[in-house]
C-alpha cells in the first residue's frame, strides 16, 4: 500500500509538470493564433484532450500499416512501422495517462512501451546480422 501511495505521489507531481507544459503550450497557441483564445485561455486541458486523441491516432494507424501492408502482400505481415507507430502512441497515451492519474492506463501503456521496444532491440539486431 505504501508503494502504491509513493507511486501516485510521483504520479501527481508528474501530471503537474504536463499541465504546466500544456498550459504554456497554450499561450504560446495564442500567440501564433489568436482566434484560439477562447478555447485554449481559460481551458487549457483542452490541449490534453487533443494529446489524448492524437494518441489514440497513432496507435490506430499502427492497423492500418499492417492492415495495408498484409493485404498488399496477401498474407499476414507487421512491418517495422507498426513498431514504431506503436511505441509512439503508447508514449503519448503514458503522457496522456499521467496527466490523467489514470493508474490502469499508466500500467497498460508502460508494459505495452516496454514490449514495443523489445520488438524493435529484436528487429535491429537481426538487421546488423
Amino acid at each position: 500500500l505504501k508503494a502504491l501511495s509513493m507511486f501516485m505521489e510521483i504520479v501527481s507531481n508528474l501530471s503537474n509538470q504536463i499541465e504546466i507544459a500544456a498550459i504554456k503550450i497554450s499561450y504560446f497557441l495564442v500567440l501564433i493564433f489568436p482566434f484560439l483564445d477562447k478555447y485554449l485561455t481559460n481551458h487549457p486541458e483542452n490541449i490534453m484532450i487533443i494529446v489524448g486523441f492524437g494518441g489514440q491516432g497513432l496507435f490506430a494507424a499502427r492497423f492500418l500499416i499492417q492492415w495495408i501492408t498484409s493485404e498488399s502482400a496477401k498474407k499476414s505481415v507487421i512491418p517495422i512501422a507498426f513498431w514504431y507507430f506503436s511505441i509512439t502512441g503508447g508514449m503519448v497515451l503514458l503522457t496522456y495517462a499521467i496527466w490523467r492519474k489514470d493508474p490502469v492506463i499508466i500500467a497498460g501503456q508502460s508494459v505495452g512501451i516496454l514490449i514495443y521496444a523489445r520488438n524493435l532491440y529484436f528487429i535491429h539486431k537481426e538487421k546488423k546480422l
